[in-house]
């Protein structure tokens, strides 16, 4: 378990959904159980360099673009 200063914030979830892809889909593609890919979306786990890579290199986005160590803005917020 991590602890606040330790927790990776993610946008995996909002990736999957925009492209339309499963977990098991996803799971899959990076060699992992879909399982984890549930705890990585709900930050019960945070992820390896090299996991983390794999996922931002799947989704053809920067690391930056799926984890950061703040919370996200809420999408559709002005601020």
């Amino acid at each position: 378990m991590t602890t606040d200063k330790e927790h990776v914030h993610n946008r995996i979830a909002v990736l999957r959904a925009e492209r339309g892809v499963s977990r098991r889909e996803l799971a899959t593609a990076l060699g992992v159980h879909y399982q984890t890919v549930g705890y990585l979306e709900r930050g019960e786990y945070s992820p390896s360099l090299h996991l983390a890579l794999r996922i931002a290199a799947y989704f053809e986005v920067p690391v930056e673009v799926v984890f950061s160590l703040v919370p996200f803005p809420r999408l559709g917020s002005t601020n």
